[in-house]
Formats: C-alpha cells, structure tokens, sequence
C-alpha cells in the first residue's frame, strides 16, 4: 500500500458550482501539497445515475479538467487522469464482482437512500447496484492509502476495504506460500531479515501494532526482493496470505457548509448554484433574485438573518465586521436586502476571477 497516495474523484454530469470549489477542490488543493494525488474524472460512474439523460460527457469532461486547472489543481504535483481511458478500470471491476457477495452491495446505505431522493429515476440497474464495486475497483487498482470522503462516504470505503480482504484470503494463500516467505526473508541481508523477523514475532506475540508499522517501513526499503515477495512478507507479517490488494483508511474531510441560492444545500438538482463558469452579470443576478426574510415586506420592517439564506452566504464570504454589519442592519431595519446582498455579490466575483482568468 502507498500510505501517502491519495485518490479522489469527481462525476461530470454537469458544470462545476461553488458547491464543488468548496466542497472538493479547496480540499484537493491542500492535499495535493502533502501527499502523492491522484485525481480523476469518474465519466463512468456518470452512467450510474443519469445512462437515459442527453448529456455531452465529452464536453463536460473537458470543461471539469479545464476548472479542476483554473482552480489550482497541478498536473505537475498531481495525477489527473480520466476513468473511461484507463480500461483496467473495468477489468478490476469485473474480477472483484467475481468474488463479491451480492448481499454486501445491497447494504451499502447509499444504495436505498438515492434510490428514494432520486424517485423520478430508475435505479433498478446493475450498474447502479454494483457501483460501490467500482469505486473499490478506482481505489484498488492504485494501492492508494488514503480516500478523502465526508462522513456519508465511509461506508463506501470500508465495503473497499471488506472487498479487498476477502480477495486476499481467496487468492493470497498461494501453494507453498510459508516457503515462498521464508525465501524472500533471506535475500533481504542477515541484519535486515533479523530485524523482520523480531518485528514479525513482536507484533504476531504481543499484537504490537508499532512493530508492525516499522516492519511495514522496512519492506518499502528494499531493494533486493521482487513487488511479489513485498506482498508476501507484507501478509507474512500479519499471518495472513500474500496483500494482492491493501485496505485503504478513509481521510475525513470536512463537509460543505456553501448553501445554494434558495438556502438548501447548493445541488445542480435543485437548481440553487452558481458556476464556476458564470459571468460578473450572472452572478449579480442570481444573488439579487435570492430570498430573504419574508418578514421583511417594507424597508422598514426588521428581519431574522437566520431565516435568510443570504446570510448563510454571509458566513462564508464575509467577515466579522461585514457579519456585524448585516445583523445590525437587518435586524434594525437599517438597510435594505440589496444592500446586503452586495459584499456578498463583490466576494463571489473576486473569487472567481483569478479562475476565469
């Protein structure tokens, strides 16, 4: 396993919104600086909910890299690749299918949850079912430590990481495998293959889970043993079989406070964003039509910041002498709503320039 490799991706089913810039790629640009990232388009999964929509994957998948670049993702410290032009893909895909219980698939909670929010879809497919299998499969087929994913998310990485172990105990115990260890110990030197096996023997005796984190770094250090015999002595460590396939840790991520226009999360499905591709008069506009307090029917007439989604904008964009402001003046009936709407409006634009540029 690459404990520093990352691996995140991204549906394009659509263009990117604020929700996506704060939400993922604010995210990956941080992790891209501390860890070895790989980052991909997932046109595939794209089938997995929208295969009976018209959409230009093509075009979307280039207008994503496109942003992803604007954004500050670096093709120069990060791996960007697309899904659909990496056949392996599928083919891990498929053998993992092989050995996967059906039942497991069907317990993923996302499974029956966007099968009741996505109501006007039929998800009654294959694809839509085995799609866990094939994020394990994007994961796998990497070795990649580390899944950035929010809390929703984690059930996905742990059925990866159930994948993969039953995978190594079907294929990893190979037929003179304690042999085939024991051979690949002594070309790693005397003193190294002593300190393997007292590491080996200190973690299978005591359960000591440091001895077998510096046996782990050992492994990575030699130069004399095949990618083989790394995976046998990796399992050997552990007295299980050869690690074909290592388990991945889930890296919590924070969740996306942004709010669509309409005060709900920002969602393409609901109609409430604001691209990273919209113009300086788009959005004025969208931000001017947003909805405010109803109470506040007359200039006159105090409002409730917290009943107006405009101020869930405020406490992303503004700070807290703006905050200070828009309460003062909104409960106290000192502005108006477009007045308040325009630091909002002026942050947004400064935000998004440097990328349209």
């Amino acid at each position: 396993m690459q404990d520093n490799r990352v691996l995140s991706g991204m549906r394009p089913t659509g263009r990117l919104h604020l929700g996506h810039y704060h939400g993922v790629l604010k995210n990956w640009l941080d992790l891209q600086n501390e860890y070895d990232s790989y980052f991909f388009v997932a046109d595939w999964h794209a089938f997995t909910t929208h295969y009976s929509d018209k959409i230009d994957l093509e075009t979307n998948v280039m207008e994503m890299v496109v942003d992803w670049l604007a954004a500050g993702i670096n093709p120069n410290t990060s791996t960007i690749f697309v899904q659909s032009k990496v056949p392996e893909h599928a083919e891990l895909h498929l053998l993992l299918s092989m050995s996967t219980p059906l039942s497991w698939l069907e317990r993923v909670p996302s499974y029956k949850d966007q099968q009741l929010k996505l109501k006007t879809k039929d998800l009654g497919t294959y694809g839509f079912l085995g799609y866990p299998l094939l994020q394990s499969a994007d994961i796998l087929m990497y070795k990649a430590g580390l899944v950035p994913v929010g809390e929703d998310q984690v059930a996905h990485v742990e059925l990866t990481r159930e994948v993969a172990r039953r995978f190594n105990y079907l294929y990893g115990r190979e037929a003179g495998f304690e042999e085939k260890a024991e051979a690949a110990i002594t070309k790693m030197g005397k003193k190294q293959a002593k300190s393997y096996r007292s590491l080996r023997k200190a973690y299978q005796e005591t359960g000591d889970t440091e001895a077998l984190v510096k046996a782990q770094a050992l492994l990575k250090q030699q130069q004399n043993i095949t990618l083989g015999d790394r995976e046998r002595l990796s399992g050997y460590i552990e007295g299980v079989g050869r690690i074909i396939l290592p388990e991945p840790e889930s890296l919590l991520t924070k969740a996306s406070k942004m709010p669509g226009l309409d005060g709900q999360k920002m969602s393409k499905s609901y109609g409430n964003t604001i691209s990273l591709r919209d113009t300086e008069d788009e959005i004025t506009t969208k931000v001017k039509r947003m909805p405010t307090d109803p109470a506040r029917v007359k200039l006159t007439d105090p409002g409730d910041p917290n009943k107006c989604p405009v101020w869930q904008l405020h406490k992303v964009y503004s700070d807290e002498s703006t905050c200070e402001w828009v309460v003062e003046g909104c409960t106290k009936a000192k502005m108006g709503c477009i007045e308040c709407k325009q630091p909002v409006i002026d942050a947004i634009k400064d935000e998004l320039m440097p990328m349209q540029e």
